[in-house]
């Protein structure tokens, strides 16, 4: 059991925390005859492309071998493991006494973990310079690894089990919501551009944060497909944050969100899953497994 191990992480003013290892405790041959000549003329054109292909990946000025590249750049995580998130910021546990998280056998789409995040009691109102949102998450933090935050285009898989009630307010007030997924492309601390997959009160997975910070362009958005409690669902997410790009979500398979991108640098250097929710809730558990996250060539 992970629970037994130690581990330090950082928060997010750089200082060490040595929690337990575990979440809660802080992924017909055929013949052929040729001639002399065209066998030769084969083994030359084939020296002559190994010699101009020869080197590192690094070095390569290759447009084939940087496609390759890109592609094989990933992030996956099945929660089997708390060393899958050994060098990123790992929220602490009983946040704001209200949010907690651990790695868990509870409910479990694939292996023997998943990872399970829930509130008990609500927060303060959040100000213009407090943000009291509950949160329960290890952040995956793409700037940290080898190199680098990862190019869009992207897609990103979740498999989701989420149980928690979520009302419409009075009409001055927020009405509930729940944050599956953000991504940023700030590599600091403050975030302070996102793009989030959310679920409103009303029941649909829907793109926020799209076009700016509360700005949205949204070009299609399901108003039909309720999104499904109580039950593993896959999130599929699709980025392009190129100019004019524009983002996706997928739920089981169906398309439920569809809207432009803008003023994002095409870069995602952090993002984080988990529990992320307004800080009137006052109850809530969600489960995530199997995430990855790809650099792709397009849709």
């Amino acid at each position: 059991m992970l629970g037994s191990a130690a581990l330090h992480i950082l928060t997010n003013d750089n200082q060490a925390l040595n929690v337990g290892a575990d979440f809660h405790n802080i992924h017909n041959k055929k013949g052929v005859v040729m001639n002399y000549k065209i066998v030769t003329m084969a083994l030359v054109l084939s020296s002559i492309l190994f010699a101009c292909g020869s080197g590192s990946d690094d070095n390569s000025s290759n447009e084939n071998t940087a496609v390759n590249s890109k592609v094989n750049r990933e992030f996956s995580s099945s929660f089997e493991s708390v060393d899958d998130f050994s060098n990123f910021y790992i929220t602490p546990q009983a946040h704001l006494n209200t949010s907690f998280h651990e790695q868990s056998d509870a409910v479990v789409y694939s292996g023997n973990y998943s990872h399970k995040a829930w509130i008990q009691g609500a927060n303060s109102p959040s100000s213009l310079s407090v943000n009291n949102n509950h949160r329960g998450y290890p952040t995956v933090q793409l700037y940290k690894t080898e190199k680098g935050s990862f190019e869009s285009p992207l897609t990103i898989s979740l498999w989701v089990w989420l149980d928690i009630n979520l009302q419409a307010n009075a009409s001055d007030e927020e009405s509930d919501w729940f944050s599956f997924a953000t991504f940023t492309d700030d590599e600091s601390d403050s975030w302070n551009r996102t793009i989030l997959v959310n679920l409103s009160h009303d029941g649909f997975v829907h793109l926020q944060h799209t076009s700016g910070q509360g700005e949205n362009d949204i070009i299609f958005q399901t108003t039909t497909l309720l999104f499904p409690q109580q039950e593993w669902v896959e999130l599929t997410i699709y980025l392009d944050l190129n100019t004019d790009g524009y983002a996706k979500v997928w739920q089981n398979g169906l398309l439920v969100s569809h809207a432009n991108i803008d003023n994002f640098k095409n870069k995602l250097a952090q993002a984080h899953f988990g529990m992320y929710s307004p800080p009137q809730l006052t109850s809530g558990v969600v489960y995530n497994d199997d995430l990855h996250i790809e650099m792709v060539n397009g849709e």
